[in-house]
């Protein structure tokens, strides 16, 4: 995670640039160097900042916060609720499915590949960029909160009339540093078949479109494509 060799995108990187050098980011590359010896670490490296080479800071408009990576097999690549295509849909993203049908009439798909969105300026960050196979949770506390806290609160500094999807309690309390006299803010419980009872019925995507309408953005096309062919971002 050096600055030098990190590959990122050029308006990221630049309001990013001074935290690949603190101490607790220091700490946090240590920390994961050290984990990868004997244990294994999702995604792999060379996605940990996928959604940040998926939608340039200069498209940007909404937001949909995760927590932290799935830590299955093959299921994460840096980009939150997303798998590639091939992979089978997990729970969460079928529920985030049914809330479309149900919101806007957009039927399911075969695959949870979410670049689609990506590339229309829906950010998908989790909180927390890696996990550890079969261990949700491994990484919290590590480093990875701190420096998302400040892409947040950097991203809503800088833009205005965001939408920011916020999906149970600790996305909501990840949202406390979100300028709500500038944005717009959607929280409802988290997709997970835990607590999706919270979650149906949100009707957030209608509600980000018509926001989004209203200050004069294009909607997003929430719609995703019948069929996914993975997309390698490549940094600017």
């Amino acid at each position: 995670m050096a600055q030098a060799r990190l590959k990122l995108e050029s308006g990221w990187k630049q309001l990013l640039a001074d935290q690949f050098d603190q101490p607790y980011m220091k700490q946090l590359r240590a920390y994961l160097v050290e984990r990868g010896k004997s244990a294994t670490v999702y995604p792999p490296p060379a996605q940990w900042f996928s959604a940040f080479n998926a939608t340039a800071l200069a498209e940007v408009k909404v937001v949909i916060l995760g927590q932290d990576p799935y830590h299955g097999p093959g299921q994460a690549h840096g980009m939150c609720f997303s798998v590639l295509p091939g992979v089978a849909i997990p729970p969460s993203l079928r529920n985030i499915y049914k809330e479309l049908h149900s919101d806007l009439g957009i039927s399911p798909v075969s695959h949870g590949y979410l670049q689609s969105w990506a590339d229309q300026g829906v950010f998908l960050l989790n909180s927390v960029l890696t996990v550890e196979h079969g261990q949700a949770a491994a990484h919290q506390g590590k480093g990875w909160e701190q420096f998302t806290d400040v892409v947040i609160e950097r991203l809503s500094a800088q833009h205005s009339n965001l939408v920011f999807m916020l999906w149970g309690g600790y996305a909501k309390k990840k949202g406390q540093v979100i300028d709500t006299d500038q944005h717009c803010i959607l929280t409802s419980a988290h997709p997970s078949p835990l607590s999706v009872r919270g979650f149906t019925g949100c009707k957030h995507f209608s509600r980000a479109n018509d926001y989004l309408q209203s200050v004069g953005k294009t909607p997003v096309q929430w719609r995703l494509p019948e069929t996914a062919q993975v997309v390698v971002p490549k940094p600017s």
